[in-house]
């Protein structure tokens, strides 16, 4: 029987090392009885580039490695933080990467995986915003430059995400029903995990007639890492602490 865990929006970065020790003990204890760990985005804060070596990026990177080398498979969705991990990372930390949406074969059945940031249309700005980041050509001039003008870069963006959302209604930040519809008709499943909006919960619905889930994953706290575990005889919510 296939144990397989999914997790979402740790935010990993310097400033949270409490986080990042929490991560770290959770890939040795309960990870390390898993066969697949799925990552659905926001491993990290910011990403500014595979070439980065800054504290405690190094101490992940063996942390993944290791586990990867006890044979559990390493899947992982680009979230809105760290959308530039590329090959290089993939490479020294033996994740693969998944395309977002992404369909899974689960014990509880076909799902549908995502980070969930595209299922926000009503946040046009962002949507806009989100095509032109992920786009070659923001992507080839930003890594031309230095890690020190990334990093400014990078801190200049995120001031400027958080002013934008101090001026938005929640309900525009969170998920559009008719996109979660459309995405789960489209890939043929009537099951959709995924995390970004910080909002942990299980929706159920009817799609097409047929009842259909949508489960939120909650965001990792200092000392609460939450995941969803899929063991065979289905979904269970649980905490690492």
């Amino acid at each position: 029987m296939i144990k397989t865990l999914l997790i979402a929006d740790l935010h990993l970065s310097g400033k949270r090392s409490a986080t990042v020790e929490l991560f770290l003990r959770f890939l040795k204890d309960e990870a390390s009885s898993s066969q697949r760990l799925y990552i659905l985005g926001d491993m990290f804060d910011v990403w500014i580039g595979d070439d980065d070596r800054t504290e405690p990026i190094p101490q992940i990177f063996k942390g993944l490695s290791d586990l990867a080398a006890k044979g559990t498979e390493l899947f992982l969705l680009k979230g809105n933080r760290d959308f530039l991990i590329g090959e290089g990372f993939c490479r020294e930390t033996g994740c693969s990467l998944l395309h977002d949406p992404a369909v899974v074969n689960l014990a509880s059945g076909p799902t549908l995986l995502m980070h969930g940031d595209l299922l926000t249309t009503d946040d046009i700005n962002y949507q806009r915003d989100r095509e032109y980041l992920r786009s070659d050509e923001f992507r080839d001039n930003f890594l031309s430059k230095s890690l020190n003008e990334r990093t400014t870069i990078a801190t200049d963006m995120r001031q400027q995400s958080r002013d934008a959302k101090a001026n938005l209604a929640n309900n525009i930040m969170d998920v559009n029903q008719q996109a979660v519809e459309q995405y789960m008709r489209q890939n043929g499943t009537w099951q959709l995990i995924h995390g970004h909006t910080h909002l942990p919960a299980t929706h159920d619905f009817r799609l097409d007639g047929r009842p259909a889930r949508r489960i939120v994953l909650a965001d990792w706290k200092e000392d609460v890492g939450p995941y969803l575990i899929d063991h065979g005889d289905g979904l269970e919510s649980c905490i690492f602490r």
